[in-house]
């Protein structure tokens, strides 16, 4: 039978129910799928590893949902047998999904989402053996918005700038073909690697304008839907752009980042006088600011450690780059940002940096892990989304939250109750959908601070990549 002669009353009843097949059935469909979702959704669920995928899946896709994208993150670090465990379960999971939906496939540290069985919140982390222990499957429908997956190339013959400005050239020329601006709404970054996450952060942060939105994680391995298998390239991009020919009716998707830090700063700024670039990580000789003789790194950390205390734990430096870039072949621009790397000690006499990018002349201020900061920054946090939930527009349109992301890393810092993390936004918007994912280094970019004083805190939006803190991305809806 034809279904174009079939009415639009059974069309509704029948689409209900399963939107993730029917919007690609053809034009009639898509109008009928249009019709009944006019709203934005996230769907975020987990379950135990042993538990089919299957039944993850439909749960998700049981209430009208017609997917923009979809993040499937599984918890826990693998073996030999990664790649045909991760790509069973993308392919399981794309099966369900039409063919043209961006999924990433990531592994982080940990997962946190509200379990596919119990309704309740549930903390799947890494454990020994190196096996699958969980998996969350998040998928998003954005009216207004159109969404793809763009992957940074990892293929050594090129030079590695080339490789970012072409990454960066990629998003700028979906977004332009989009809604006409060069700079999509917002980015959710996966990289592999923390000194290329770095180089990719520092680019883009020049490129796109401050209004757009990236957060993420540096985690051990992904797949995006452009790749081959896992592994074949350096980093990957969610990009959500504004619909400039969006259907009659539909309101705006935003998006409004927040960050809470369990660091705190400890003793002076130094100025670094000399450079080892080892790759993966950094050889540094320092003086303080102001002064003209080095100090050896033994008596720096001795320094740090004593004006720590009985707190001390990890020690991460906060490195301020003044730095000269450019994208592709336009004029070159200057730009200042920070960047925090952590610190594994002493080698030769320098202090030993992880990661790669600084340069003589850069300055930097240590930080170390504090929990009464922690646990103060995620207060301000709450405050900051319980205030942002109730705003209204100009013309008294209210905002609807719907959904929100977090990602987070070192994630002990505050409590070991992995709900203390999600707590801002149980707290300020209950009801909405979220997931936590846990990683090693932090993305966030465009990011309120709240725990900030005023004064500092157009210096702490120039940060990308953070230790010890949780970025919480949220999606809010403005009919």
């Amino acid at each position: 039978m034809d279904i174009d002669v079939i009415g639009d009353d059974l069309l509704h009843n029948i689409v209900t129910t399963s939107f993730a097949y029917a919007a690609c059935v053809n034009r009639s469909w898509n109008v009928i799928c249009e019709r009944v979702l006019s709203r934005p959704k996230l769907s975020s669920l987990n379950s135990s590893f042993h538990i089919a995928v299957e039944e993850v899946v439909n749960k998700v896709l049981s209430e009208p949902i017609r997917p923009h994208f979809a993040i499937v993150s599984v918890g826990g670090l693998y073996d030999h047998e990664t790649d045909v465990v991760k790509e069973a379960h993308h392919l399981r999971i794309t099966k369900a999904l039409a063919s043209q939906v961006p999924v990433i496939t990531n592994s982080p540290r940990g997962i946190i989402a509200r379990d596919a069985l119990s309704d309740e919140f549930k903390k799947v982390e890494f454990v020994f053996p190196y096996k699958p222990n969980g998996i969350m499957l998040t998928v998003g429908f954005l009216p207004g918005l159109k969404v793809t997956a763009i992957s940074l190339s990892k293929q050594i013959e090129e030079p590695k700038m080339v490789m970012i400005d072409k990454f960066i050239t990629d998003i700028r020329e979906f977004s332009n073909s989009v809604s006409g601006s060069s700079s999509p709404a917002a980015i959710i970054m996966f990289c592999g690697y923390s000194n290329c996450m770095i180089s990719i952060l520092e680019k883009m942060d020049y490129a796109m304008a401050s209004e757009t939105v990236i957060v993420g994680d540096n985690i051990h391995q992904y797949r995006c839907t452009n790749d081959a298998k896992f592994g074949t390239s350096a980093a990957a991009a969610l990009v959500f752009a504004v619909d400039r020919n969006k259907p009659p009716g539909i309101g705006e998707t935003q998006f409004h980042a927040v960050l809470a830090s369990g660091l705190s700063p400890v003793g002076p700024t130094y100025k670094a006088t000399f450079i080892i670039d080892k790759g993966y990580s950094t050889l540094i000789a320092a003086r303080r600011e102001g002064t003209h003789e080095n100090i050896g790194a033994a008596t720096i950390l001795n320094q740090v450690y004593d004006e720590v205390g009985s707190e001390s734990r990890d020690l991460y430096i906060e490195v301020t780059k003044e730095r000269k870039y450019s994208i592709d072949r336009e004029k070159a621009g200057c730009m200042t940002s920070l960047a925090f790397y952590s610190i594994h000690g002493t080698e030769m006499g320098y202090l030993y940096v992880n990661g790669n990018g600084i340069k003589t002349g850069d300055t930097f201020r240590f930080y170390h892990e504090n929990s009464t900061a922690a646990l103060s920054s995620l207060a301000a946090v709450s405050s900051h989304l319980r205030s942002f939930n109730n705003t209204t527009t100009s013309a008294g349109d209210k905002r609807e939250v719907f959904g929100g992301l977090v990602f987070s890393c070192g994630e002990e810092y505050a409590s070991s109750d992995p709900s203390i993390y999600v707590a801002p936004l149980l707290d300020s918007c209950p009801g909405v959908t979220r997931g936590r994912t846990f990683c090693s280094w932090l993305i966030g970019r465009g990011v309120s601070a709240p725990y900030v004083k005023k004064s500092l805190e157009q210096k702490a939006v120039r940060c990308c990549v953070h230790m010890c803190n949780a970025a919480y991305l949220i999606m809010f809806y403005t009919p």
